[in-house]
């Protein structure tokens, strides 16, 4: 059937081979500050870091063992629980023109009683 196109199992193989590279938990050290985006700060951050908790935006596709290991490469920390949050896009308006905001993924980083992370 190659007078037709490709078959299904060609076009399978082509997506695979097309699709980026993801990261992988091994080399994190070289890729820990691409995970961490930067530290997502709110009020309601500020008040759960006097309790231990964290709050960080990270790469939509990273998981919870991937910001572990970029907490503990760049904090140099163990977290002890990892949440993590979808931030939803929202509808704005500017001058007149319909928008919305940029969609992302948040990680609550829980911490032992005695261990902080100094934001400069």
């Amino acid at each position: 059937m190659a007078l037709f196109g490709k078959n299904k199992t060609e076009k399978k193989v082509e997506k695979v081979a097309n699709k980026p590279a993801t990261l992988t938990p091994h080399v994190v050290s070289a890729s820990a500050a691409q995970i961490i985006v930067r530290p997502h700060i709110t009020e309601k951050s500020g008040a759960l870091s006097q309790t231990g908790v964290y709050t960080f935006e990270v790469v939509k596709g990273s998981s919870s063992q991937q910001i572990s290991e970029a907490v503990q490469a760049l904090y140099k920390v163990v977290p002890v629980k990892i949440s993590v949050a979808p931030i939803r896009s929202k509808k704005r308006m500017l001058r007149g023109i319909l928008g919305k905001t940029a969609s992302g993924k948040k990680a609550y980083v829980y911490l032992k009683k005695g261990d902080t992370i100094e934001f400069i």
